[in-house]
C-alpha cells in the first residue's frame, strides 16, 4: 500500500512539471549562434578485452573430475561361428567326346553309304587320324541298255606333330571310283550298224588315285613354310597321270609392313593308250607334259580400317612334249575397306593365274569323259571382282559381288562325235562319253548371298549367281549356265532332333552332238545342237539321337523326283531315300 501511495505523488509532480515546461517554451526568443571551427569527429581504435573477468556467482556449478573403474569379469560361452560357404554356380555338363565314329546306311534303288572315321592323340604333341568314306549304287534306270552303277570309295590318313617352333605333317590317300558311260541317244543301238553289238560293249571305266603330301610350318622365321604333295592317277584302259607340287613360302617384316614371296613348282605329265574321237581310227595315243615355276611376291599393308594387298604373280610355262615355253606376267592385287564397321565392307581385285589342267581335275568335274584327252593349262589373263559384305543384323550378314574375268584357253566339255567303224577296247564310242573343246573366254557375273543365323540352332543361307558369256569362236558356252542358284538349311530342334535341307537351281546348258565320217575333217562333221532344260534338285535329312553315342536319320534325295539331265543323255536317278545310323565310340 505504501509503494502505491508513493507512485502517485510521483506521477503527479511530474505532470505538473511537464505543464510548466510547455508555458516557458512559448515565451522564448531567438538567438544567433555563430561556428568559429568546423566539426571535425574521430574514430577511436577499438580494443579487444584480452582477459575473461571472473564471475563471482555462487550460482555457477563447479565441474568435478570423474574416474571410471572397468570391472571385467569373465563369461564361459559355447558358441562356435559357421564358416561362410561359396554360393554354387550350375554349370552345363561338357559334351561327351568320342575319338571315333562309324555310320552306314542303304535305300533305293540299292544305294548304299558307310562313313568311318577315328582320330588318336599319341601325346601332348602328335597324333593321327584315318578317314573312309564309301557311296554306291547298284540300280538301273528303266529304258537304258547300258549299266549305270557307279562306285565311290576313298581312305585317307594323317599324321601331324607340334614343336615349339613348328609344326609337321604327312598325309596320304587312296581312292576307287567306278562308273559307266550309259548316256547314248534314245533308241542309239536298234539302229544299223550297232544292233548287233548291244551285248558286246563294256562301259564299265574305273578309276585310280594314290596320293602323299607333307607340310611343314616355322613360328618366328623368315621362312613360314613349304608344302610336296605327289599324286598318281591312272584308269582302266591304260591311262596315267603324275603331279607333284612344290609350295614354299618365306615373309620379312618391312617396317610396319609385311613383304611375303610364295613360290611354286607344279609339274603334270601323263599318257592316253587311245586317240582322240575326233579321229576315225584307233592308231597313237596322247602323251602330254607341262612344268609351270612361279614366283609371287607381295607387299601387304594394313591400316585400321584398310587391308591391301600389292603382288605380281610371275609364271614360266613350259610344254615339255612340243618344247614350247611362254612366261607369264599375272596382277596380284586385293583390297578390302571397312566403310561401317561391320554393316558395309567394300573389297575387290584384279588376280591371275595359269592354272594347270590335269586327267584327275577333270574326272572331278566330269567323271564321263572318255580316256582320249588333250591337256593344256589354262592362261586366266585377269579375274577383276568389286563386292560389298557386311551384317546387316547380327544374325544377318550379305555379300554382293560383280565379277569380269578374261580366260585362254578355257577347257569346255562336250559331247564325243559318234563312231560306226572305231570299237576301242570299252564302249565310250557312241556319242556316250565327253571330250575337251578349248575356248578363249570372257565372262561377266553377278553373285548375291545373305545367310540367316537365327540362334546357334537355325541357319539359312541362300545365293545366286549370273553369268554372261563371250566366246573367241562365237559358240555358246558349252555345258555352262547362264543362271544358277542355292538354298540351305539346317534345324537343331531341341536335345534330340535335328534336320536339313538345300535346294540347288541350274539353268540351260548347251551342247552339240556330232556323227563321225571317215574322210572327213572333225568340223565338218554333221551336228545338233542340244539344249539341256534347267532344273531343281531338293534335298532334306531328318535325325534323332537316341543316346550320346547313337543316332539315326532318313535322307531324301531328288525330292521332285526329277530325271534331269546334268550332262548330255547322263539322267540321273529319280526319288531315293536312304536310312540310316551313326554310332560314336572311343577307339
Amino acid at each position: 500500500m505504501r509503494n502505491a501511495i508513493k507512485l502517485s505523488v510521483f506521477l503527479f509532480f511530474a505532470m505538473v512539471q511537464f505543464t510548466i515546461a510547455q508555458e516557458e517554451e512559448e515565451d522564448l526568443g531567438t538567438e544567433t549562434v555563430t561556428v568559429t571551427k568546423a566539426y571535425t569527429p574521430t574514430i577511436s581504435d577499438a580494443f579487444k578485452i584480452k582477459s575473461v573477468p571472473n564471475l563471482n556467482d555462487s550460482i555457477v556449478l563447479q565441474k568435478k573430475d570423474i574416474e571410471y573403474n572397468i570391472f571385467s569379469v569373465p563369461v564361459a560361452s559355447t558358441f562356435t561361428p559357421a564358416k561362410a560357404k561359396a554360393s554354387a554356380v550350375k554349370r552345363m555338363p561338357p559334351p561327351v567326346l568320342f575319338n571315333s565314329y562309324a555310320s552306314a546306311g542303304g535305300g533305293n534303288p540299292a544305294n548304299i553309304m558307310a562313313k568311318f572315321y577315328t582320330s588318336h592323340t599319341i601325346d601332348r604333341e602328335s597324333g593321327y587320324t584315318i578317314g573312309l568314306d564309301h557311296n554306291s549304287s547298284r540300280g538301273d534306270f528303266d529304258n537304258l541298255p547300258l549299266n549305270n552303277i557307279f562306285s565311290d570309295t576313298r581312305l585317307d590318313a594323317a599324321f601331324k606333330k607340334r614343336d615349339r617352333d613348328y609344326d609337321w605333317g604327312i598325309d596320304l590317300g587312296v581312292q576307287h571310283q567306278l562308273y559307266n558311260w550309259y548316256g547314248t541317244e534314245e533308241g542309239f543301238f536298234s539302229q544299223p550298224p550297232f544292233t548287233n553289238i548291244l551285248l558286246d560293249v563294256d562301259a564299265r571305266q574305273n578309276y585310280f588315285m594314290a596320293e602323299g603330301g607333307a607340310h611343314v610350318n616355322f613360328e618366328d622365321s623368315y621362312f613360314k613354310g613349304a608344302k610336296l604333295q605327289y599324286r598318281r592317277f591312272w584308269d582302266a584302259v591304260k591311262s596315267g597321270e603324275n603331279r607333284v607340287i612344290f609350295e614354299p613360302s618365306f615373309d620379312f617384316p618391312v617396317g610396319e609392313e609385311n613383304f611375303g614371296i610364295r613360290l611354286k613348282a607344279d609339274y603334270v605329265n601323263g599318257s592316253f593308250a587311245n586317240a582322240d574321237l575326233n579321229n576315225t581310227e584307233n592308231t597313237a595315243g596322247i602323251d602330254y607334259g607341262h612344268l609351270q615355276v612361279g614366283v609371287n611376291p607381295s607387299l601387304t599393308l594394313l591400316r585400321d580400317d584398310l587391308s591391301l594387298n600389292l603382288g605380281i604373280n610371275l609364271v614360266y610355262g613350259l610344254d615339255t612334249q612340243r618344247s614350247d615355253s611362254n612366261f607369264y606376267i599375272y596382277p596380284a592385287v586385293t583390297a578390302s575397306y571397312r566403310l561401317v564397321d561391320e554393316l558395309a565392307i567394300a573389297y575387290g581385285g584384279i588376280e591371275g593365274e595359269l592354272v594347270q589342267n590335269s586327267y584327275y581335275g577333270f574326272v572331278a568335274q566330269n567323271p564321263f569323259v572318255s580316256p582320249t584327252l588333250t591337256i593344256q593349262p589354262t592362261d586366266n589373263q585377269y579375274d577383276s571382282y568389286i563386292g560389298l559384305r557386311g551384317q546387316l543384323l547380327p544374325n544377318l550378314s550379305y555379300n554382293i559381288k560383280g565379277s569380269y574375268t578374261a580366260e585362254n584357253r578355257k577347257p569346255l566339255f562336250n559331247l564325243n562325235p559318234q563312231h560306226s567303224t572305231r570299237f576301242d577296247e570299252k564302249g565310250y564310242t557312241f556319242g556316250n562319253s565327253f571330250e575337251l573343246f578349248y575356248d578363249d573366254l570372257k565372262t561377266l557375273g553377278i553373285f548375291a548371298e545373305l545367310n540367316i543365323d537365327v540362334n546357334r540352332n537355325f541357319t539359312l543361307g541362300i545365293n545366286g549367281n549370273y553369268y554372261n558369256y563371250n566366246t573367241e569362236t562365237g559358240n555358246p558356252a558349252w555345258n555352262l549356265p547362264e543362271v544358277e542358284g542355292s538354298l540351305f538349311l539346317d534345324y537343331q530342334i531341341g536335345e534330340k532332333w535335328f534336320m536339313g535341307a538345300n535346294l540347288f537351281f541350274v539353268g540351260e546348258r548347251k551342247d552339240f552332238s556330232q556323227i563321225a565320217q571317215a574322210n572327213t575333217q572333225p568340223f565338218d562333221f554333221p551336228t545338233t545342237i542340244i539344249t539341256l532344260d534347267s532344273f531343281f534338285d531338293a534335298n532334306a535329312h531328318i535325325g534323332h539321337r537316341l543316346s550320346d553315342q547313337l543316332s539315326i536319320f532318313v535322307r531324301a534325295s531328288n525330292i521332285a523326283n526329277n530325271n534331269y539331265q546334268r550332262w548330255a543323255n547322263f539322267p540321273v536317278q529319280g526319288l531315293q531315300v536312304l536310312g540310316g545310323a551313326t554310332f560314336k565310340f572311343d577307339l
